[in-house]
């Protein structure tokens, strides 16, 4: 399960076959012998042999092609199983940066070449200020074939990522910040088991919204962590707040598979939790010293939730003595063992300035008799990507709105109507089918014959299926055309929905 085959029709290129490994979060097993879990760190050498006209790549440190088809990576950090990975394929590589390449299939090198020349480097050169060296050497980016289902995986030294990276406007380049932060958090100090995966997601996640404030603001950066709490509120009311699922130490029982536990608790309440820590310390730049021992006093290392507040109690022992890990409604045991809604928020005000005028103008736009004047006055043009996906969220809750609203929009920002970012896409079609707008219904089917990343395209297929009979036609039709090539889950996951099972 662990090695994805696709036919050449699953590639962007569509005229070679391509191979490439998952191993997050207990694959790899089924790709090599291995102590498959992240409790076990070790370096590693690999020797791939590759039909003429290949490439292989690996999560190494350092690669040399033998001879025609022969080549041989060596991987000298110490790094959990589930880190390894290999992709071959008819890929080629440009330079972006000092340590930094992008690799894709030639029919998509220029678009990444142009998407992230210079910009990598920034991040990388915060991150080092913020959380110590990078110690992986290079960090390189392969974008996939449009089928792969994530969205990225930091395998180190070569992070795989969706081609909906490559919106053409450098509009999503921030979303790779998220990957780079796993160098120090995950890939360096790395959670011992599955149950505790708040340790790799809650501190990437506090580590990306760091890079991002120094390069973007807080404002900025505010906004794209409401749009997580959205998201954590989204999760948390499907499940119910209590489920088991809920909490940040999660019991993973013998034989249950950890991916089947996989939810946004570990990423969004496992970020509220470290700003609650930053919070008692009061200080950022002497929170951000912690990060930079905490780095250092663990790396290479596979640790628990108790060695890591351990060492925050140990390193400020001010704090220890106030008893901090015990005050009543906030004690560090109901964070780890208590599922439901994070006690502790973190203030995402300075995102004000920002969401207002995004709540105003949805307002607008839901109204009856559209003020096309007050609507007019507001400027959108200078508007970045989260400022936007926090607008459609609004016009999608207030959907359906009254009728010719939403072919007044579309025709009024094409910016929005015919973007190729994908996060305004994913939004974009949903308020199509939420308004039940055929005379748009293409631009459903065009993204998701683009790609097939589980993140769009499940709530695409949810949203057709309990739409209009239209809406189901083109869910059935869509699936037929696409199936063959999505990911062989996603392919699972969409029949479910479609009632094919």
């Amino acid at each position: 399960p662990q090695v994805c085959w696709l036919a050449p029709e699953q590639t962007a290129g569509k005229q070679k076959p391509y191979m490439y490994t998952q191993g997050q979060a207990v694959l790899n097993r089924s790709f090599f012998p291995c102590f498959d879990t992240p409790s076990v760190k070790c370096t590693y050498s690999a020797s791939v042999e590759v039909p003429e006209g290949f490439t292989a790549v690996m999560s190494a440190t350092s690669w040399e092609k033998q001879n025609d088809n022969t080549f041989v990576f060596k991987m000298s950090q110490p790094i959990p199983s589930y880190l390894i990975a290999l992709a071959v394929g008819d890929i080629v590589s440009a330079d972006v940066g000092p340590r930094s390449r992008v690799w894709a299939e030639p029919c998509l090198i220029e678009a990444a070449k142009k998407e992230y020349d210079g910009v990598i480097e920034e991040f990388l050169a915060v991150g080092e200020k913020l959380f110590g060296p990078y110690v992986w050497g290079r960090y390189d980016i392969l974008f996939m074939p449009p089928s792969f289902p994530f969205g990225g995986m930091e395998n180190p030294c070569l992070t795989f990522v969706t081609p909906c990276l490559l919106a053409g406007d450098r509009s999503l380049v921030d979303v790779i910040i998220h990957e780079i932060s796993h160098s120090w958090f995950g890939n360096l100090v790395t959670n011992a088991t599955w149950g505790e995966f708040w340790l790799n997601e809650g501190f990437t996640m506090y580590a990306q919204r760091r890079i991002s404030t120094e390069v973007y603001g807080s404002a900025y950066t505010c906004l794209e962590a409401a749009t997580g709490r959205a998201l954590l509120r989204q999760h948390m009311d499907n499940t119910g707040e209590d489920h088991p699922l809920n909490k940040l130490r999660v019991v993973i029982e013998p034989g249950v598979n950890p991916d089947d536990t996989y939810n946004e608790t570990p990423y969004e309440k496992g970020y509220c939790f470290v700003s609650y820590l930053a919070h008692l310390v009061g200080d950022q730049s002497k929170f951000d010293a912690f990060l930079q021992a905490y780095v250092n006093r663990f790396k290479f290392q596979s640790i628990t939730a108790d060695d890591t507040l351990g060492f925050f109690l140990e390193y400020f022992p001010e704090l220890k003595q106030k008893g901090v890990e015990s005050i009543p409604g906030f004690e560090f045991d109901r964070w780890l063992n208590t599922p439901g809604w994070p006690p502790f928020l973190p203030d995402l005000s300075p995102g004000e300035q920002l969401m207002k005028p995004a709540d105003e103008l949805a307002e607008l736009w839901a109204a009856d008799g559209l003020n096309m004047e007050a609507i007019e006055a507001v400027d959108i043009s200078a508007w970045r990507t989260y400022q936007l996906v926090y607008f459609l969220d609004q016009v999608l809750q207030k959907s359906p709105l009254p009728e010719g609203n939403v072919e007044r929009l579309s025709k009024m920002y094409p910016k929005i109507s015919k973007a190729q970012n994908a996060e305004l896409r994913l939004r974009w079609c949903q308020i199509i089918l939420r308004n039940n707008l055929e005379a748009e219904y293409s631009k459903v089917k065009d993204f998701l014959h683009s790609q097939g990343k589980q993140k769009y395209t499940l709530p695409l297929y949810r949203a057709m299926w309990s739409g209009s009979e239209p809406a189901r036609a083109l869910a059935m039709e869509t699936f037929s055309a696409t199936a063959p090539q999505l990911h062989v889950n996603v392919r699972n996951y969409v029949k479910k929905i479609l009632g094919l099972e």
